[in-house]
């Protein structure tokens, strides 16, 4: 059975950081590659970034390039997203979720992903 179950959502303040995981089950990171979004309400979902095993990249929104890095994480059996100096702009609920492929083709289209997880919160206050 297929699952992505994320954890790591906070509170934080501007400038701090929060590092999420993304923990997966049947399957493998090297038969898809993982993708993390974000939303917020009265917005359409967002791609934030894309991380494949298999091509060994990641790629990334301009808004977090350098500041978030996305990549595979033994110890959550799965991937994270470690999201540095945080801003007024980042809060939503970010998911993980499953690419249909094993590289990072077209992840910014939610249409290429087949599963996802629940969400997690993440706010920042000033």
């Amino acid at each position: 059975q297929v699952q992505l179950v994320e954890s790591g959502g906070g509170s934080v303040q501007t400038g701090k950081s929060l590092r999420l995981s993304c923990r997966i089950s049947g399957f493998t990171l090297e038969q898809h590659a993982i993708g993390w979004f974000r939303q917020v309400p009265g917005k359409e979902r967002e791609a934030v970034s894309c991380f494949s095993t298999a091509g060994q990249n990641s790629f990334y929104h301009f808004a977090v390039e350098g500041r978030f890095t996305s990549a595979f994480d033994s110890a959550a059996k799965g991937g994270y997203l470690q999201m540095n100096r945080l801003n007024v702009l980042d809060p939503g609920v970010y998911y993980c979720a499953r690419l249909k492929y094993d590289r990072c083709y077209n992840y910014g289209s939610d249409y290429e992903y087949d599963f996802w997880g629940q969400g997690t919160q993440v706010n920042v206050f000033v």
